[in-house]
């Protein structure tokens, strides 16, 4: 009696991860020319077109030595979710994976990697017709009268949904009137299949900080995982600093005045705030002066630089880099044995 065949091995993929300013980039495009890889951006701000200075996107050069899917994908008065990114990404992995090449997934968006590792919680669509009601009661009530009824339904949701932050405000309350459960239950929830959830938003991973340990990967590849930062926390700050200056003295200011004049947009949607975005529209608006927007900007991208991090010190399995040294990854890589999956290097 023969034996059964070996069940075929899952293609390779490989996860670079970090906080932002930690060179992530520069190490992918390094990578890509010593491994048979394809880019696939992981930054829910860089799928956005015409935002590019404040979101730190590859420049023409960049792009050319290696081109990044999954970013200007979107304008900037859409949506776009983390089942709208598992969505996409997959695609891509598979048409990457059918040209004998490996997926190499890049980004920030540590909730999009949980997405994609994993899958969603069983989150429904947005309703356009329940948003525009809630911001009729709104205009009517208040926003303050809406987080009262968030409060009275879903105590731990409305703890941690400040009343100002109108568009995840609006989004617990359209789960709780679309499926009569708290949101917060549903975060709670084993993941599965989703119609989409635009809860996640650009930049804040407060909802999302309970890494579940044992979650089962639901991607059907063999990953490899790497987080690059640099071990003191004073020279990712100096990064920051110096990046946010840069962005500046390439004309930042001016993208988002072009943003701003073009009508259908304003502060509370996902695109405008993402941060270095929402100061600088407050600050155009004339809500700050100019000392006080560099200040609230590299501020603001500290603290996002310290989500990321608390999200990849619960993140299981993966490979810390302090250096973007591609050498260190492929070294890693045939100490696991998956380097022989990817043919040859370059």
């Amino acid at each position: 009696m023969s034996e059964p065949d070996a069940p075929a091995p899952l293609p390779p993929a490989i996860f670079l991860m970090g906080p932002t300013a930690s060179g992530k980039t520069d190490l992918a495009i390094e990578l890509c020319r010593r491994l048979p890889c394809d880019i696939i951006s992981v930054d829910s701000a860089m799928v956005y077109r015409g935002m590019d200075i404040g979101t730190a996107k590859p420049g023409a050069e960049e792009l050319t030595t290696a081109p990044h899917r999954l970013i200007d994908i979107c304008d900037p008065a859409d949506t776009y979710s983390a089942a709208d990114f598992r969505r996409d990404a997959l695609a891509e992995m598979a048409e990457i994976t059918g040209r004998g090449r490996i997926p190499l997934l890049v980004g920030g968006t540590m909730m999009y990697f949980k997405a994609l590792l994993h899958g969603m919680s069983d989150l429904p669509s947005a309703s356009p017709a329940l948003r525009e009601q809630l911001e009729r009661e709104a205009k009517e009530h208040g926003w303050e009268q809406l987080h009262r009824e968030l409060a009275a339904r879903d105590p731990v949701a409305a703890g941690l949904i400040h009343p100002n932050n109108r568009q995840r405000l609006m989004r617990a309350l359209e789960v709780i009137r679309l499926t009569g459960r708290p949101i917060s239950e549903i975060w709670q929830a084993p993941s599965g299949t989703s119609s989409g959830d635009n809860l996640s938003g650009i930049e804040d991973y407060t909802y999302f900080t309970r890494w579940q340990a044992d979650e089962s990967p639901s991607l059907p590849y063999t990953v490899s995982q790497f987080a690059l930062a640099p071990v003191e926390r004073s020279e990712l700050h100096q990064r920051i600093q110096q990046r946010f200056q840069a962005m500046l003295e390439s004309g930042f200011l001016n993208e988002v005045e072009i943003l701003m004049e073009r009508g259908n947009l304003n502060s509370d949607m996902p695109s405008m705030r993402c941060v270095g975005y929402r100061q600088a529209w407050d600050y155009l608006s004339g809500s700050s002066d100019y000392e006080a927007f560099v200040s609230k900007g590299v501020a603001a991208t500290r603290q996002l630089a310290k989500r990321q991090l608390t999200w990849l010190r619960k993140w299981p399995n993966v490979h810390w880099l302090s250096v973007g040294d591609p050498q260190v990854v492929i070294e890693t890589l045939k100490k696991s044995g998956l380097h022989t999956t990817f043919n040859s290097e370059k």
